[in-house]
């Protein structure tokens, strides 16, 4: 079993940038699925992106896409999410999640997924 832990998280102005790393233990990501997640206090958790086995596909969602770029190292197990140009509507918990398979996925659905992180914060100021 895959265990996943986010960090890079923090208190950041809007319009500045942050990059979240996932790491993985337990096993290779290399033949995994992998997206990213937020949840704001009082919402529902809601996709950011998500990134193919091979690297070859990404996904945005619209809030997000131009802002954010998802990518991989499975080299180094580890999945990151660049977030530039950040809104205070940005802020909430991250979570990074593992679908443990190369088949096409319900990426932007969360019961897709099989493994989850503990999140990382991030907040942004006006």
């Amino acid at each position: 079993q895959v265990q996943l832990v986010e960090s890079g998280g923090g208190l950041v102005q809007a319009g500045g940038s942050l990059r979240l790393s996932c790491a993985a233990s337990g096993r290779t990501l290399n033949d995994y699925n992998m997206g990213w997640f937020r949840q704001a206090p009082g919402k529902e958790r809601e996709f950011v992106a998500a990134i193919r086995w091979s690297g070859t596909n990404k996904y945005y969602a619209d809030s997000v896409k131009g802002r954010f770029t998802i990518s991989r190292d499975n080299a180094k197990n580890t999945v990151y999410l660049q977030m530039n140009s950040l809104q205070p509507e940005d802020t909430a918990v991250y979570y990074c999640a593992v679908k443990s398979s190369r088949y096409t996925w319900a990426y932007q659905t969360p019961r897709s997924y099989d493994n989850w992180g503990q999140g990382t914060q991030v907040t942004v100021s006006s």
